[in-house]
């Protein structure tokens, strides 16, 4: 078995990268959003179908809420379907002279469901890269690439052990650093780097000192209401926006 994909929309998204010896699996009478998978899958000419049982379709990932679909996408198991990853020094040995990039620095992200959301909106806001530590944070599971509804196949990703020396290495090739945090100046009023980098802290505890004393800029959200924060998944999508808007153009 490989790695396997639940969820309609990031199934759909899986069926267009799937090779050979992938497999999809419904449950039988499933209704037409089943079997438009079906047909998704018989186009490929690539991806065999096998229809199970409810029960047997729900044995092969016990406690998931699978909606009667599952993409095995052959071959070795990783724990995530199909993901585009780098490192940081690959990622800017590619940048040509001049060209700029957006980058997300996940300074301890716990929740998959928050990943998943973030790079959906990285996906949407054409985030060139997002970073995240290998220690202390969720990494990109089906549960994640679920929840990004299959974007988190398109996203570069850089699984890194030391945010602060990647840091750097960002710094080196031209990136501004800006750390969201509550009590930094307001991003409406921030004039972002053709390179820009910008970490998110952790649900709780926000960025880690060390991770923030490396930051170029700290910046935060101008909010008007009764609540003092932002989900992370929710303020990451406005800075992402934010940068968009500052450079006029998305790309």
């Amino acid at each position: 078995m490989g790695e396997r994909i639940y969820g309609h929309h990031a199934i759909e998204e899986g069926l267009r990268k799937a090779g050979m010896g992938s497999t999809l699996y419904v449950q039988r009478g499933g209704g037409e959003r089943i079997e438009a998978l079906v047909r998704q899958a018989q186009l490929t000419g690539k991806v065999a179908v096998r229809k199970l049982s409810r029960d047997e379709l729900e044995r092969m990932m016990p406690g998931v809420d699978i909606r009667g679909a599952i993409l095995d996408m052959g071959g070795p198991r990783r724990g995530a379907s199909r993901l585009q990853e780098t490192s940081v020094s690959e990622f800017c040995a590619k940048l040509r002279e001049g060209q700029g990039a957006l980058v997300i620095i996940l300074d301890g992200i716990t929740d998959p469901h928050n990943l998943g959301a973030i790079l959906r909106s990285a996906d949407q806001f054409s985030a060139d890269l997002v970073l995240i530590p290998e220690r202390r944070s969720v990494q990109a599971n089906e549960t994640v690439v679920k929840v990004s509804s299959g974007a988190a196949q398109y996203v570069p990703l850089a699984v890194v052990t030391n945010l602060t020396r990647e840091i750097k290495t960002l710094q080196e090739h031209g990136f501004w650093v800006y750390g969201a945090n509550m009590a930094g100046d307001g991003s409406y009023d921030a004039s972002f780097s053709d390179r820009t980098a910008i970490v998110m802290g952790s649900e709780g505890s926000g960025i880690s000192s060390l991770v923030r004393k490396n930051c170029d800029h700290i910046i935060s959200i101008p909010m008007h209401g009764h609540i003092d924060s932002l989900n992370v998944s929710v303020a990451a999508g406005i800075l992402m926006y934010e940068f968009r808007r500052n450079h006029s153009v998305m790309k």
